[in-house]
């Protein structure tokens, strides 16, 4: 075995060789490196020189070619400079000729000057004789015409107008019928597909609710010792139960879904429960309250799932579960938005467009409703400022705006909500205007309650024959109650038109609660 001085020794040898190989390399490496250069020196020398004897030789060519057109064009100019002065020559002994005969002319033209000043003059005259006749004429026109002058004018000018305006209608009836008739039949082939392919009821909303009762002695204990109870579910709820002689049940009568079916609720629960008092009453309207909201939340839930409409904002779902309680022209908005749906996404898929955006779109178009009566403004308004806060897409806010034309549809997506919106409205028993138009007056007459300062709530009962106010007692005394209620019932006629006549109910209660322990 060698020892390690050898070892040392053969190492330092391989690093020598390995550094002289390294050397060796880089030297012949170097050397082709060199004649390389070299040889693509020569051959870019060779190339210069070629090139410039190139250069050389189009250069000589074309001082050649400048020279030959240079001599072509000064002997064209030559040629035309002569043309152009005997051209000159001629123009001159025309003018001399023309200027004699102007001469002649001018004498001539004298002459009938002085005729012509002749006949002007006798024409003045004669007209002024005519404006005379002119004006004896009209005088006598407008006494057998009864028309002046203006009137005239003004009648001739409007039967133009009639005329041409059923022309043109005319015209854009004939244009329209040619262009309209291969869209009109493939737009009833896409629609009633759609509407084939979409079902749903046909039941509107209506603005009571029946609440049965076990039997008919539960109805003195919802009344209450001299109606306490009753008072206190009217005033907690704004809903007005109506007591009847219908057997075993209440009738709750309100155009506000939400606050029926907060005391539906209420009720429900103290009937089963059995104890009926104030306290009992409050605390089963604030679990009711509860459940709603749960219910809302719910409802909006089921109508994204229903729709397969994806990546809401949680508060848009929320929105969308409170338009189970809202109505258009009897309608359940919630419904109504969620077949929108379902039609615009047929309808896309027939057209070949997106599909989830339309039917995102078509969920989304009607979202203003589930907050109109809390914020100034149409549902379609509110519904675009709450697209945009949600960051929903340009597209999408633009449906919501088109829908109801508030602005013209620029999009295919636009249109389609528009179509499916029309189309869920018009199938039969879908709406009842006089409902609509019966919620807007009452929400009318709420919002105009709302607008005194030192009003706390209203509700509007009776069908709208008598608007319940709470006030705050530390700001309305009990004199000021009057001056209120007449405050209130004066802004009423001036602002509302309703059948028969309103009462005004202001209430002013101070409550002392204390907790023995």
């Amino acid at each position: 075995m060698p020892s390690t001085p050898w070892i040392i020794g053969i190492i330092i040898a391989l690093v020598l060789v390995f550094v002289l190989a390294f050397f060796l390399g880089v030297l012949y490496r170097k050397r082709v490196s060199e004649r390389e250069i070299q040889s693509a020196e020569e051959e870019a020398k060779r190339i210069i020189n070629e090139s410039i004897k190139t250069a050389e030789n189009k250069r000589r060519e074309a001082l050649l070619e400048a020279k030959e057109e240079i001599h072509k064009s000064r002997a064209e100019y030559e040629r035309e400079v002569k043309e152009r002065r005997a051209e000159l020559q001629k123009q001159e002994r025309r003018l001399q000729q023309k200027e004699e005969t102007l001469d002649k002319k001018t004498d001539l033209i004298e002459k009938k000057t002085e005729q012509l000043n002749r006949k002007i003059q006798q024409a003045e005259e004669q007209q002024e004789e005519i404006a005379v006749i002119k004006r004896s004429q009209l005088e006598m026109l407008e006494k057998i015409s009864g028309y002046t002058v203006e009137e005239a004018k003004q009648h001739i000018i409007d039967d133009l107008k009639t005329e041409v305006t059923h022309e043109m209608a005319l015209k854009i009836k004939e244009a329209e019928a040619k262009y309209k008739e291969e869209a009109d039949a493939r737009a009833r082939e896409i629609i009633t597909l759609a509407i084939q392919r979409c079902a749903a009821d046909h039941a509107s909303e209506v603005t009571v609710s029946v609440v049965p009762l076990p039997n008919d002695e539960m109805k003195g204990r919802i009344i209450g010792r001299e109606g306490r109870n009753i008072r206190a579910i009217e005033t907690l709820t704004g809903v007005d139960l109506i007591i009847d002689d219908t057997p075993e049940a209440i009738t709750l009568s309100s155009f506000d879904p939400v606050r029926r079916e907060v005391a539906r609720l209420s009720l429900e629960k103290l009937i089963q429960d059995g104890r009926i008092h104030p306290a009992r009453i409050e605390e089963m309207v604030a679990k009711a309250q509860k459940e709603v909201n749960a219910t809302i939340k719910a409802e909006g839930e089921r109508a994204v799932f229903e729709t397969n409409v994806h990546g809401l904002h949680p508060d848009l779902i929320k929105l969308l579960g409170r338009m189970k309680y809202r109505t258009s022209y009897g309608q359940n908005v919630l419904s109504h938005s969620i077949e929108v749906s379902h039609i615009a996404g047929l309808i896309a898929s027939e057209l070949g467009v997106n599909v989830a955006v339309a039917k995102r779109a078509g969920l989304l178009h009607d979202i203003g409703k589930a907050i109109d009566h809390e914020v100034e403004g149409s549902h379609v308004t509110i519904g675009v400022d709450l697209a945009r806060k949600y960051k929903e897409s340009e597209e999408v806010i633009h449906a919501i705006h088109a829908h109801h034309g508030d602005v013209e549809p620029h999009t295919v997506i636009a249109c389609i909500v528009q179509a499916a919106d029309t189309i869920s409205a018009a199938r039969p028993g879908a709406r009842r205007e006089n409902i609509e138009n019966y919620v807007k007056r009452l929400e009318k007459l709420e919002e105009v309650s709302k607008s005194f300062s030192g009003v706390e709530s209203c509700y509007a009962i009776q069908a709208g024959r008598e608007i319940r106010i709470m006030v705050k007692p530390e700001e309305v005394s009990e004199d000021d109650m009057v001056l209120l209620a007449r405050e209130i019932a004066k802004k009423i006629e001036d602002e509302l038109t309703y059948p028969g006549q309103i009462k005004v109910h202001v209430l002013r209660e101070t409550k002392a609660v204390e907790y023995a322990k």
